[in-house]
């Protein structure tokens, strides 16, 4: 199966979202929102301060009667700028172009496998603004195999897991860290589709340059083909 075959399978593996979040959370409940260079009411305060994220998430939510802002594919940010681990010494290597959708909910949040699976890999990835606890899983899909990435849990969320451990469709997963041990964001889930994960092993880059988005971007497609939330 081609690249293009797998996004039209994926695209219509199922007429319903796959949901990684309670399915008790209503998909009115559900809000997207913009943290992209665009939006200019990030200007009003430290974009280095979890803090300041998290009173701006949950204000953006409760004003909006939603218990989950979504969004960020292919949105590019300033938020990266306060961490080494995604600048470079030119513009065009900057890494700021996000590759997953987000989804901002409350610390501790269940996370649950959207597709049938195995655990991939597992790691805390701890560098500033990094993933923190991460799992990769592996699913297939008529004889297509890509891979699905969550990151930003808790601790407790990676411990006792083994490479190949089998999940089934709804099972339990993981649960939302806070900002002590995800990187220092406020509470979220980033997941990614990853076709090819080349040699990566509990990782795999979430923020891309704008010199390589063309890759990543076909590597990674829109997330929103399962989760089907826009």
């Amino acid at each position: 199966m081609s690249s293009h075959d797998f996004l039209s399978t994926l695209s219509s593996f199922s007429s319903n979202p796959c949901f990684v979040l309670d399915k008790a959370i209503p998909l009115q409940k559900y809000v997207p929102i913009d943290l992209s260079v665009n939006n200019h009411h990030l200007d009003s305060f430290n974009l280095e301060s979890s803090v300041a994220w998290e009173a701006y998430i949950t204000n953006y939510c409760k004003v909006r009667n939603a218990q989950v802002a979504f969004g960020g594919y292919l949105e590019k940010r300033n938020i990266y700028k306060r961490s080494n681990h995604f600048n470079a010494a030119h513009l065009d290597s900057e890494r700021n172009i996000h590759l997953g959708i987000d989804l901002w909910t409350s610390v501790e949040t269940p996370i649950f496998v959207p597709l049938d699976g195995v655990i991939h890999s597992y790691a805390n990835n701890t560098n500033f603004g990094d993933y923190g606890p991460t799992i990769i899983l592996k699913h297939e899909i008529n004889g297509f195999t890509f891979h699905t990435l969550y990151g930003h849990l808790s601790m407790e969320s990676i411990e006792n897991k083994k490479i190949g451990q089998v999940y089934k469709t709804g099972d339990h997963l993981a649960t939302l860290g806070s900002s002590a041990v995800n990187g220092d964001y406020a509470p979220h889930l980033h997941f990614q589709i990853i076709i090819d994960i080349e040699n990566y092993h509990g990782d795999y880059p979430g923020v891309c340059s704008q010199s390589n988005v063309t890759h990543y971007q076909t590597n990674c497609p829109d997330p929103n083909l399962l989760l089907r939330l826009a």
